[in-house]
């Protein structure tokens, strides 16, 4: 039985304590394993979201990692805010870190978990607070910041991984990018010219029809460096600096079916001769995972390369693959066919609502089992 004290709602080992703006700062319970946690994990909602969205994955990674992690479920975002564009919730999110690290000054690392739409802000955020690697940051030092002063840092941590669930890396703009729109071409683009009636500056972004001031759109822009935002391509000295390549690892869980908000190819960040042949899983401990892959990172030319043999992706959808192909990443492709939920599978990856979304709990458990401390 759940017990509350001071606020705090333990189970089975695991505290929740309630934010002020309705987030949640999850961490274990038990005896000195809140203390002597140093790894900051913050979890990103969607669109339309709440904190409460990563509930169970959230109590699951305290659980499994007592000692180890600090789960922050994000706030600044929720409802209705999750439309004003990916830039303003991505400012939002990069002052929520900063507040939460100050917050929790013994805190050495740091790893994002986002879904949906949420993982595009988590990539705004972690462009807005990168530093490379050089001495003397003092909008972001902590305790302990001349530890870590030759490396890149996060808001003054150690960036370790950077994880996503059915986000729309290359956008939702045609080529069956939102399944629910059949492919039907004439669905697609009149979704492109009245998506901003619903979904406002988001869904201008996602269907890249934000060309303001002749830039780029965001998404186009989140493959660059834009002005003191290294996003990815930062050169330096032949290596490419950014603030994706400075996690360990990158991961990108995907729907390969049934996801009718998020297509495959766009959360996999793949191109469509790219999209493996996939069976039903015999894993026993992970019955939705269905495939797995190591990306590993193309320089310039070998992207270049690539993009020249693609079979029909638009030139700014091209770009995106080209420029998130930089950097390596690790795709998890997720199926729940056979599921009595599989209708759902956007909010079922997630598990969303547990008593509704179980099926997806070993796709949490296979994040946790991988998760690099």
């Amino acid at each position: 039985m759940d017990k509350i004290e001071n606020g705090r709602v333990e189970n089975t080992g695991v505290c929740s304590t309630p934010t002020a703006n309705g987030g949640e700062d999850v961490y274990s319970c038990k005896g000195s394993d809140a203390s002597s946690a140093d790894h900051l994990v913050i979890m990103v909602h969607g669109i339309l979201g709440s904190a409460s969205d990563w509930k169970f994955a959230a109590e699951q990674f305290v659980r499994m990692l007592p000692d180890k992690v600090f789960v922050h479920c994000s706030e600044k975002n929720m409802a209705a805010l999750t439309l004003d564009g990916v830039d303003v919730m991505g400012e939002r999110l990069s002052e929520e870190v900063l507040d939460v690290i100050k917050r929790k000054p013994d805190m050495r690392k740091i790893s994002f978990v986002a879904h949906s739409v949420g993982g595009l802000v988590a990539r705004y955020t972690i462009g807005r607070l990168y530093r490379p690697p050089s001495k003397g940051n003092p909008e972001y030092s902590s305790s302990n910041s001349s530890a870590e002063e030759s490396k890149a840092t996060i808001a003054g941590l150690e960036p370790v991984n950077f994880i996503t669930f059915a986000t729309p890396h290359l956008g939702s703009r045609g080529n069956k990018q939102v399944p629910f729109l059949f492919g039907v071409p004439a669905f697609e683009k009149a979704a492109g010219l009245f998506i901003h009636w619903i979904f406002r500056r988001t869904g201008r972004h996602l269907f890249l029809t934000d060309h303001v001031d002749g830039k780029p759109p965001l998404l186009k822009r989140l493959v660059e460096d834009d002005g003191d935002c290294h996003f990815i391509n930062e050169l330096h000295v032949n290596i490419f600096r950014s603030a994706l390549q400075a996690f360990k690892r990158r991961v990108a869980y995907s729907n390969v079916g049934y996801d009718h908000i998020v297509g495959w190819r766009t959360s996999s960040i793949r191109r469509h001769n790219e999209l493996p042949k996939w069976e039903d899983s015999i894993n026993e401990k992970y019955p939705h995972i269905v495939y797995e892959e190591r990306c590993k990172a193309c320089d310039g030319e070998q992207c270049d390369s690539v993009l020249v043999e693609d079979d029909g992706l638009d030139e700014i959808e091209g770009e995106m693959v080209t420029g998130l192909s930089r950097v390596s990443w690790e795709k998890v492709d997720v199926s729940f066919h056979s599921s009595r939920m599989r209708f759902a599978a956007h909010s079922v990856i997630q598990v969303k609502y547990h008593y509704m979304h179980t099926e997806g709990a070993d796709v949490i458990r296979h994040m946790i089992d991988h998760f690099l401390l």
